[in-house]
C-alpha cells in the first residue's frame, strides 16, 4: 500500500485501524515479543516528565504510552488523541484511563493552541502519517519551549545477514497472525509495508532537526527494526 498519500492514505488507515481496533495491542504484543511494553517505557524516560507538565501523547491508540505516563507519574496532567474513534473507545474502557483526557484528533491538524504541552510522545504514529513534516512540526508548534518530542517507531531493517530473516518476520509472518488473530490479512500486509518504505532514523533525525528541534538524536532496538528519536523546542 506504499502508493497511498495524501487524504487517501489518510482515509485507509483510519479504515484499518478502526477495524483491527479489538485486536491490535494483543498482536503488538506477538509481533513484538513483549519488547514492545520497554519500548514504550524508554519512549516516557525519555521525555524527562517532572510533576508539573502537561503532556500529549498523540496517535494514542488505545493509550499504552499515557497510561505508562500514569502509571510513572500520576500527578502529571495527560491527553491522550487518536483519530480512530474505535481506539479511543477502547482506551476509554480499559482500568488506568481515568486520569487520562481523551480527544479525537488529527496529527496533522491538532486542535490545541501554540505552546500547550510540556512533551509530546507518540508510538508508532509517524509511519502512518500522510506527511511526516507537518506532523513533527504540529507536535512543534504545541510545545512549550524547552518541551520534548519523543517518537517510538519502526525503521526500514538495515543491510546484513539478519536482513533475510527481518524481512521473513515481515512479509510472511506478520501478515499469518494477523489472518489468525485479527482476521485481517491485509492490514498485517499494509504495517510491514509501511515499516520498510518508512523513513530511515537517520533522515527522521534530519527532519526533525529541519522542523527546528534542537538536541536530536535516537537509539535503534530490536535488531535496528525500531527506533525512539527526541528532540526538544527551542525556539
Amino acid at each position: 500500500m506504499s502508493w497511498l498519500n495524501g487524504n487517501e492514505k489518510a482515509q485507509y488507515v483510519r479504515k484499518m485501524f478502526g477495524r483491527i481496533a479489538p485486536r491490535y495491542d494483543l498482536l503488538n504484543r506477538i509481533m513484538a515479543l513483549g519488547q514492545d511494553v520497554r519500548w514504550r517505557k524508554e519512549a516516557v524516560y525519555r521525555l524527562d516528565v517532572t510533576e508539573k507538565d502537561v503532556l500529549l501523547d498523540v496517535g494514542s491508540g488505545t493509550g499504552d504510552i499515557a497510561r505508562e505516563i500514569s502509571r510513572q507519574h500520576p500527578e502529571v496532567r495527560i491527553v491522550a488523541c487518536d483519530f480512530t474513534p474505535e481506539m479511543v473507545l477502547i482506551g476509554k474502557g480499559r482500568s488506568a484511563s481515568s486520569r487520562i483526557n481523551w480527544v479525537i484528533a488529527d496529527a496533522m491538524n491538532l486542535p490545541f493552541p501554540k505552546n500547550t504541552f510540556n512533551g509530546v510522545v507518540s508510538g508508532f504514529l509517524l509511519r502512518n502519517v500522510p506527511d511526516v513534516v507537518q506532523a513533527i512540526g504540529e507536535q512543534y508548534r504545541i510545545l512549550k519551549f524547552d518541551g520534548k518530542m519523543v517518537a517510538l517507531d519502526t525503521t526500514p531493517p538495515k543491510s546484513g545477514f539478519l536482513r533475510p530473516f527481518v524481512e521473513f518476520h515481515l512479509h510472511y509472518v506478520i501478515p499469518l497472525l494477523g489472518r489468525i488473530i485479527a482476521g485481517d490479512a491485509e492490514a498485517y500486509k499494509y504495517l510491514p509495508d509501511s515499516t520498510e518504505n518508512f523513513l530511515s532514523a537517520e533522515v527522521l533525525a534530519g527532519r526533525m532537526d529541519e522542523a527546528g528541534y534542537k538536541q536530536v538524536a535516537f537509539v535503534r532496538r530490536m535488531l535496528d527494526t525500531m527506533a525512539i528519536h527526541w528532540g526538544v523546542k527551542n525556539s
